[in-house]
């Protein structure tokens, strides 16, 4: 029986399925069977794999693991962040590929995780070739990519780029009032620690970071494998919606100052905004005071995500939408502070590394035609982007599905990433 298969038949419907191991390089199905389980919700079949959790726990152990099983050096630094390493990095001119390992609430298996595996597959399959790396061949697990737990993204690479200074990081704070620094001192780090470090990321000379594609545009052109172009502009808006709470069954509805009618109204707001713009905007998070069935809430905290493919038409939907949610508090009697937790400009990968990587996949072991195109999706790739030259490999998905259990890789997919991956690191690193 596979992983995610229950007894008697296949997954579930809405189930993510772990790739067989017919037709994938050796080793992958075998570490994929071994994380899969980690951090699963039985309930929903998603992954809740957060930051400085016993979950989180657990895939750092599986990756210290994985680098044990090669003979390669494994090490965390100050930030959390695990490297792996064939070679001294401190050679410099180090080839890096990986990406995270954590998840957000109820996420899919691959998002993540698939760079992780398919770079320990990719090495193993360059080993199989008697491939000789002359540059320092590294595997990162980044930490806290995904932000569940405090609420911002990309946590560990942010902080090794200087992106996110420690002060910022200390004030970091989830849901249960627990701060980032008593979170990881639980975990056995030294929130002390953290801070930019230029040292390990100068030693890198390229970082190429694989990953499912969230978006149908590989499974509308046929193409197994793609390359990333940029990453567009994006970043989260906080919305608090500040009203006076009353009772539900005695309160007149022209006494009332409910602040969830300008904040649904904001809600239909950003979606027609975003279709005139080409863009997306996202409520997809909503806190409620007091949270009560018979209760007019005195607070309603909404978080719009939003992106688009420049910054100009990023900026002016926001506007919109601030502009209308402010005009819909008013008419309500209701507050409105409205305040940018984070955002994330335009990312250019680099272009020479990109050109190289198109030939030498196109030259490769299956000769691809890989098609270039950009993702609204944020990635470690795109904060390192700035400091290193970076690039992304996209793995195909059939239904575009992200962010959900039901996220999924086919297997022949999963192996094509693998031995793309593999024909990168030995064009890069064994020239």
């Amino acid at each position: 029986m596979r992983p995610g298969e229950r007894s008697g038949g296949g997954p579930a419907a809405g189930e993510a399925r772990a790739p067989s191991p017919n037709g994938t390089p050796p080793g992958f199905h075998t570490m994929w069977r071994e994380l899969w389980p980690v951090g699963r919700h039985s309930g929903t079949g998603g992954y809740r794999r957060f930051a400085w959790t016993g979950a989180d726990a657990e895939c750092r152990a599986w990756f210290a693991e994985q680098a044990g099983r090669r003979g390669l050096t494994h090490e965390v630094d100050r930030n959390g962040n695990q490297w792996a390493w064939l070679g001294d990095p401190a050679r410099g001119n180090a080839v890096v590929t990986g990406s995270h390992l954590d998840s957000v609430p109820d996420g899919g298996a691959f998002d993540g995780p698939l760079g992780v595996v398919s770079a320990f597959a990719a090495l193993d399959e360059l080993r199989a070739r008697g491939a000789r790396p002359t540059s320092p061949l590294g595997i990162v697990n980044f930490g806290d990519e995904e932000g569940a737990r405090f609420g911002l993204a990309c946590v560990g690479s942010r902080l090794s780029a200087g992106r996110l200074t420690a002060e910022q990081a200390h004030r970091l704070t989830d849901a249960d009032g627990v701060t980032l620094p008593r979170a990881m001192a639980a975990a056995g780090y030294d929130p002390e620690a953290v801070g930019p470090d230029p040292e390990r990321l100068g030693r890198i000379g390229a970082f190429v970071e694989l990953h499912v594609e969230q978006g149908r545009a590989l499974d509308l052109t046929g193409d197994r494998v793609g390359v990333a172009s940029a990453i567009w502009p994006h970043g989260r808006w906080r919305f608090d919606f500040r009203g006076e709470a009353n009772h539900a069954g005695t309160t007149r509805l022209a006494d009332r100052r409910d602040p969830m009618l300008p904040y649904a109204e904001t809600v239909l707001v950003a979606r027609r905004e975003a279709r005139l713009a080409g863009a997306v905007a996202t409520f997809g998070k909503v806190s409620v005071e007091p949270n009560g069935v018979n209760a007019v809430p005195s607070l309603v905290r909404g978080w719009l995500d939003s992106r688009a493919t420049d910054p100009a038409a990023l900026d002016t939907l926001v506007a919109r939408v601030e502009a209308a949610a402010h005009e819909c508090a008013e008419a309500q009697g209701v507050r409105l502070d409205v305040v940018r937790e984070s955002f994330t400009p335009v990312v250019d990968f680099d272009h020479a590394l990109r050109d190289e990587i198109v030939r030498i996949l196109g030259d490769g072991t299956a000769r691809l035609r890989v098609p270039v195109l950009g993702t609204g999706a944020g990635h470690d790739a795109g904060v390192l982007a700035g400091t290193v030259p970076t690039a992304m490999l996209f793995v195909r998905n059939p239904t575009g599905v992200s962010h959900s259990p039901a996220e999924h890789a086919a297997e022949d997919d999963c192996a094509a990433g693998v031995t793309a991956l593999a024909d990168v690191l030995e064009g890069l690193a064994c020239r």
